[in-house]
């Protein structure tokens, strides 16, 4: 059983720890450099108001993963971006469904039209994961081969 809730300071340690396992696997994310739960704290108050974060937990209460959405300058006030990490060894079916379920809800109620997400090209996991929640592929960068935009329409 996945059990999906919002998330709070208390649980950036394990999220950092989770992320940092990707990021040092490398391949799949952006990220390069290690974060610390600082930093998530940081980027949950940073759009707080405009954002929401949700952590998919298992039955004892372990970190499965996690995702959120927030505003970006780069979209316009009406589009927000979608960040999505699972624990390495460790997904499940139905954890991603669980988690999106809830980021959509949020971001229909703070008032969001789309969503974007931007996919490393080389993250076949990522662009299923996307691709099969229904988001669509609008932009290839020139600038960045690397990387996959696709967007998913709430209205």
């Amino acid at each position: 059983m996945i059990h999906v809730r919002r998330a709070g300071a208390l649980d950036t340690g394990a999220m950092a720890e989770l992320l940092n396992e990707i990021i040092a696997k490398g391949g799949t994310t952006a990220m390069t450099k290690p974060v610390t739960r600082d930093d998530l704290t940081e980027w949950m108050q940073y759009y707080a108001g405009r954002n929401a974060w949700f952590v998919a937990e298992d039955t004892d209460g372990n970190l499965l993963g996690f995702q959120w959405i927030e505003p970006k300058r780069k979209l316009p006030p009406e589009a927000c971006d979608i960040a999505t990490f699972s624990k390495i060894g460790q997904t499940r079916l139905g954890t991603g469904t669980a988690l999106f379920d809830a980021t959509r809800k949020a971001a229909e109620d703070l008032g969001y039209a789309w969503i974007n997400a931007t996919i490393r090209a080389v993250n076949e996991g990522g662009l299923s994961y996307y691709q099969s929640r229904g988001f669509e592929t609008y932009r290839l960068s020139d600038a960045d081969p690397d990387r996959i935009t696709k967007r998913y329409n709430l209205r």
